[in-house]
């Protein structure tokens, strides 16, 4: 299996860069082979704008739609959205891993699909392949992320609710929609208190989670 892990932290010490040179570390050595798009070390562009379309179709009506779709088929897109198209298109299974930061995922991750994820790719709105005829069927995306927080602040009756339904814009409104099979998330809360033998322990049921899953 090809696997394309997009990780989005800025420490490159921090427990998320764990989880990421864990998983990289399991699933080599299971046999599959496995990219990683870090995308602060990259530096990569987190806001989508008109420098995405250096060869616009259109230049007296700015349509993101009709340049995204225009743009892919001509391979005419800022050169850092055509390699990251490339991964997607090489991968079978996409891990994103990035902390909750205001109960969603870091600004980053977000550009990465903003940009990455063109119509005319993932989905193409005018012929109606979207959910279970998206682009992306076939493929596989699984969120493993962290909180600082306690389990008990995200459950359904818990001050912030139902961590599911935070990210249900992205497991759902965004991998479904583009037609990918969604793995159930994997979830380490309180990452920032824990002590050396629980971040090994949740190193370990990571570990373990992704030999059941994969």
């Amino acid at each position: 299996m090809n696997v394309l892990i997009i990780y989005a932290h800025p420490y490159p010490a921090s427990f998320n860069a764990a989880m990421k040179d864990r998983a990289v570390d399991v699933l080599g050595k299971a046999g599959h082979e496995v990219k990683v798009s870090d995308l602060y070390a990259m530096r990569f562009k987190a806001t989508l704008d008109m420098d995405d379309f250096p060869d616009p179709c259109n230049r007296s009506f700015f349509s993101i739609a009709n340049e995204m779709m225009a743009g892919f088929t001509r391979g005419k897109l800022a050169p850092d959205v055509l390699a990251e198209i490339a991964k997607v298109k090489w991968a079978d299974l996409l891990i994103f891993q990035f902390p909750i930061w205001w109960s969603s995922m870091p600004a980053m991750l977000k550009g990465w699909i903003d940009r990455v994820f063109v119509q005319g790719f993932v989905v193409n709105l005018p012929n109606g392949q979207v959910y279970a005829d998206g682009l992306l069927k076939g493929k596989k995306a699984l969120i493993s992320t962290t909180m600082g927080s306690a389990m008990e602040l995200y459950t359904e009756d818990g001050p912030h609710g139902d961590l599911n339904l935070h990210l249900k814009s992205l497991w759902h409104n965004t991998f479904e929609f583009c037609g990918m099979e969604v793995v159930p998330s994997f979830y380490v809360f309180n990452a920032g208190e824990m002590e050396e033998f629980q971040v090994e322990a949740e190193l370990d049921r990571w570990e373990e989670y992704l030999r059941m899953v994969i």
